[in-house]
């Protein structure tokens, strides 16, 4: 027998599992690395988070991503060589973190890498008839598994959109595990680049569970932020937005986009939500153009309202939940007054009381799907297909 397919074979029959959770997300912000000790599998699955970081994206990784991200003609050269290079990068990242950590690559039994999108197109977006949804990530798992020399699960999202999903959003695989309570139904919601929710309505076979994008995050903001104010990432806390004023006559234009009203669940991208477009919108169909305050104002309750418009037309107990917040916008302060103004009753937690740090979430919830990969069974996710997703990338 291989001696990694013998490794492989070992590492799946264990009880518990070391894995290695990685996220990039369409904020482009940088890797998050999970260090997650993970013992059972299904609904017996427990994690616990023994180390995380974040590692930032110099301007040169976030150039060169950008160079193929969000595009619909791009280099196909370009593509080909930064798909490789990245999955090198986040070998160097996650092998400096392990130093940091003072673990040696050996005592880790599992890569769980997520990769970086550049492309994401389901059939609701490009509506071409020949063909089907689609989505891609680079960030090649053979090159972490080598570069690494351990084994890695990657490009999650195929298999999902080959049982017919759409390839995301995924976090409800990892929220059905870890996050439903028998008759408590949890929302769980997450703004990143785009912001997307899960409803678990606290049964045990989880029959009404759903997940959904809701439209976007932190996507339009930071896109904002770094054309007018090129010396700051994003706008930390609102600050810039709270100088602004909203106008209501551009927000309730932007809200008339198809993707609001669309039948849910539903995915989307940058490639839908780009800042200029929307400028155009309005200037074109109103004839008004905000300055830089006013238009992170009225940006920041379009997240704000579209997140919650979401949430209260497919969960109609929404008042009767308990509610968990992760990603990059759950710390604008302004965006979460707006979404506690417009829902109110109790607050988004983060869900580090469950034993999960909000912060560490998505990266979290690839480690649990790896996990499912190697030692899971046919688990029913409401009328999400039920898949164990990744392929598997051995060492030489």
């Amino acid at each position: 027998m291989n001696v990694q397919i013998e490794k492989l074979y070992k590492i799946a029959a264990s009880n518990k599992r070391c894995i290695i959770g990685l996220m990039s997300g369409t904020s482009l912000d940088g890797l998050d690395i999970a260090l997650c000790q993970i013992t059972g599998a299904g609904v017996q699955t427990k994690v616990e988070v023994k180390h995380f970081k974040t590692v930032s994206y110099s301007n040169k990784i976030k150039d060169n991503i950008l160079a193929v991200f969000a595009k619909k003609n791009i280099s196909f050269e370009v593509l080909t060589l930064v798909n490789p290079w990245l999955a090198k990068i986040h070998s160097e990242m996650i092998l400096d973190a392990l130093k940091d950590w003072k673990i040696k690559p050996s005592e880790i039994d599992i890569i769980a890498s997520h990769g970086q999108t550049v492309f994401h197109s389901p059939f609701r977006l490009h509506k071409n008839k020949n063909f089907g949804n689609a989505t891609f990530q680079i960030g090649d798992g053979d090159h972490i598994a080598i570069h690494t020399g351990i084994i890695t699960v990657s490009d999650f999202r195929q298999k999902h959109i080959a049982a017919g999903g759409e390839g995301a959003p995924l976090a409800l695989y990892g929220d059905c595990l870890l996050f439903n309570e028998i008759g408590v139904p949890t929302i769980l919601l997450n703004i990143g680049g785009i912001s997307n929710f899960t409803y678990l309505p606290g049964t045990d076979n989880f029959d009404g569970a759903l997940v959904t994008d809701t439209g976007p995050g932190n996507t339009l903001l930071d896109a904002v932020v770094k054309q007018f104010y090129p010396h700051l990432s994003f706008d930390l806390d609102g600050e810039i937005a709270s100088s602004g004023k909203i106008n209501y006559e551009v927000l309730n234009l932007w809200k008339s986009l198809p993707f609001f009203s669309e039948a849910i669940p539903k995915t989307t991208g940058p490639e839908l939500f780009e800042w200029s477009s929307l400028m155009t919108m309005s200037k074109e169909n109103l004839g008004i153009v905000l300055n830089p305050q006013d238009l992170l104002a009225t940006l920041t309750l379009l997240t704000a309202e579209t997140i919650t418009d979401c949430i209260k037309r497919v969960v109609p107990n929404w008042r009767e939940t308990r509610r968990f917040g992760s990603g990059g916008g759950c710390h604008n302060k302004l965006l979460m007054s707006h979404i506690h103004r417009l829902m109110p009753g109790s607050n988004f937690m983060n869900p580090s009381i469950l034993g999960i740090p909000g912060d560490t979430k998505e990266a979290v919830l690839f480690a649990v799907l790896a996990n499912e990969t190697l030692s899971g069974g046919k688990t029913l996710y409401g009328d999400n297909p039920s898949v164990c997703m990744g392929k598997i990338s051995l060492p030489s």
